[in-house]
């Protein structure tokens, strides 16, 4: 129940933050990050400081946490 609570409150943070271009974690810029292509012509791969993994979508131009499979 608390938990529910808890991802109610966070989740529309991390979706703004996402949608600035920015990390959830630490909130620095994702595009100050290092990069590296992905697989996807019309996907990259960025890696913040704090270790977390963004996708960009180069069409919608938007962010979103990269899953563990497109890591490997």
């Amino acid at each position: 129940m608390i938990i529910g609570k808890f991802k109610a409150v966070i989740e529309p943070l991390q979706m703004w933050l996402l949608k600035s271009g920015r990390c959830v974690g630490c909130g620095k810029e994702i595009l100050k990050s290092s990069q590296k292509k992905s697989r996807n012509k019309n996907e990259d791969l960025y890696t913040c400081e704090c270790k977390r993994a963004y996708i960009l979508d180069k069409k919608k131009k938007t962010f979103r946490r990269a899953l563990l499979k497109e890591l490997a």
